[in-house]
């Protein structure tokens, strides 16, 4: 039976793409290729999630986009110092069973949620 696999990509229009990707490639290490995207080997671990959310969540905030990215990452400290040396701060952080979670907003007011997941058995 056919089925979807996973997330296969995420696009977004912005204002200036030349300077939402230069800050992607600073800020959280992404691999610009030439055609002006990113390519990422499916995660070993964690999972892709799909998930509507209530027109009136506040959990986006602070951005107006009606949307939010997840990136998964391996080690969530390494990527917040790397965001900080570019003078990017986290708009909160926080610990749970499913693991350590923290957020950015990129130049387009996107709201970023990094997930490192926690230890498979813990």
């Amino acid at each position: 039976m056919a089925k979807v696999l996973g997330l296969g990509g995420v696009f977004f229009k912005a204002q200036d793409p030349a300077a939402v990707r230069d800050w992607y490639a600073r800020v959280l290490g992404f691999e610009v290729l030439d055609w002006g995207g990113v390519v990422f080997s499916h995660p070993r671990v964690g999972g892709t999630n799909w998930s509507p959310f209530d027109a009136d969540t506040r959990y986006f905030e602070p951005s107006d986009a009606p949307f939010m990215v997840n990136f998964i990452v391996d080690d969530l400290d390494g990527i917040l110092a790397k965001a900080a040396a570019q003078g990017v701060s986290p708009t909160g952080r926080q610990d749970e069973d499913m693991g350590r979670f923290a957020w950015l907003v990129d130049p387009a007011g996107i709201k970023i949620e990094l997930w490192q997941p926690a230890p498979r058995g813990a």
